[in-house]
């Protein structure tokens, strides 16, 4: 009811359908520095877009709270915009969808949760780091982030869907130092049941990852069979299954382009958009409304849908897959959840595989290493030797280089060992053929 005076004003203006997306978010963010509190913030915000259509094209507006004359500004502006745009991509209101599957896995409790009960966990936190190896020097950082949000969307054909989401993040940063190395290691727990985090085992992951790097040096610059860790995996995947998405398809600007129905990954690779999974990335409708569904990208190798908005799918007379997603005014499309089948291999099962090789465990410079429209990359990297199926040394200051599309093409197992990253991806370790690696 509140919304009313917007589509009474839409109706009046000419706006032949209009639509609001009304985004809520509360978010809450701490850190400690050497047990001080260092940051502490705590937020509450919408943001509200607009759209309508005025002779068959989209106006949009935007706007952070409501009043009537906020209505009337939103209504102002979607038609001074409908009227300047040039665009002739096809323009839908939705409708609604047949059927809905609601998942909901917003929990509560979280925000009954006291601050003092939060942040005591961090100290905790902080402690249990500084105690784990004599070799720790620092506890570079430790913070805690949460967020609450809900999103609605109501049209003027009657629709009006609802869904709400809610985490927490627990992360740190450790340094450790010997004889004149120093090394830094980062983990976080991602979650929205306070009850399951314990931060003893995220001190001991984190102190883990930062003293096992200690003593390490680059090794020879050769081509080597490789296990690359689900951070490694989550990385490439990110830019990877990019490709799918049907706006760059159509752009001309994807990997992907003509492949639909061929094999263009391993037969082990198979990577789903998984909305309904029930974890904290849950959604059963897209921002366009539209309801979504588990849906295999790539199975088995085979590359077996691009993703689509209405727009997309429209303009080559297929059906969408409820994939839109919003970009501030522009609509784009997004997989909402992405997940790597798993293998039954273990990590260690992997390093037995490939005997002698490299275990890389971190990349960086993705977004100035990696041409995307070769697939080719070149990147800083770290990890570890492989020796007689056992990892040896830590690896330091080491350049690794190949080809996004070969990467997958090359995977002969996929791990066990799935991890869920905050960017929505659940991955595993991948065996792979081969990597080139440039070090001494």
């Amino acid at each position: 009811m509140k919304y009313d005076k917007f589509f009474e004003l839409a109706k009046a203006a000419g706006i032949e359908e209009a639509e609001l997306y009304v985004g809520e978010s509360y978010s809450l963010q701490f850190s400690l520095f050497h047990s001080e509190v260092d940051n502490y913030s705590s937020n509450k915000s919408m943001t509200i877009l607009a759209r309508g259509l005025v002779n068959g094209k989209f106006g949009t507006a935007n706007c952070d709270s409501w009043s009537s004359q906020r209505a009337q500004y939103l209504v102002n502006e979607i038609v001074a915009n409908a009227n300047v745009i040039e665009n002739e991509d096809p323009a839908f209101i939705f409708e609604g969808s047949k059927k809905y599957k609601k998942v909901n896995t917003f929990n509560k409790e979280l925000g009954n949760i006291s601050v003092e009960e939060k942040m005591k966990k961090l100290f905790d936190l902080e402690n249990l780091i500084k105690k784990g190896d004599p070799r720790i020097t620092e506890v570079a950082a430790v913070g805690y982030e949460e967020e609450a949000s809900s999103s609605t969307i109501m049209n003027s054909k009657g629709l009006k869907l609802t869904q709400k989401s809610n985490y927490f993040v627990y992360y740190a940063e450790a340094v450790a130092k010997e004889n004149d190395q120093t090394k830094s290691g980062f983990d976080l727990y991602l979650g929205n049941n306070f009850a399951e985090f314990k931060p003893e085992e995220l001190a001991k992951e984190a102190v883990r990852k930062t003293v096992s790097q200690l003593g390490g040096e680059a090794c020879e610059s050769a081509t080597y069979k490789a296990v690359l860790a689900p951070s490694v995996v989550k990385d490439f995947l990110n830019f990877y299954i990019g490709n799918a998405d049907a706006e760059e398809v159509q752009k001309r600007s994807s990997l992907f382009i003509g492949k639909l129905g061929q094999k263009i990954a391993s037969k082990k690779i198979t990577i789903e958009d998984k909305p309904l999974q029930r974890n904290v990335f849950a959604r059963w409708f897209d921002d366009e409304g539209v309801a979504t569904y588990n849906k295999p990208i790539i199975k088995n190798g085979v590359l077996q849908t691009y993703l689509y908005n209405l727009t997309t799918a429209a303009k080559e007379g297929v059906e969408t897959t409820g994939n839109a997603s919003r970009g501030g005014s522009k609509m784009g499309i997004s997989p909402f959840f992405v997940a790597l089948k798993p293998g039954k291999k273990s990590q260690e099962e992997l390093f037995q595989d490939i005997q002698d090789g490299v275990y890389i465990t971190s990349v960086t410079g993705l977004h100035a290493g990696l041409n995307p429209q070769s697939g080719n990359f070149s990147l800083q990297s770290s990890g570890f030797l492989v020796k007689n199926g056992k990892i040896d040394r830590p690896l330091d200051v080491i350049t690794v280089s190949g080809n996004l599309v070969e990467i997958f093409k090359d995977v002969q197992e996929v791990g066990n060992d799935v991890k869920v990253f905050p960017s929505a991806v659940a991955c595993s370790s991948l065996q792979i053929k081969k990597i080139v690696v440039s070090g001494k």
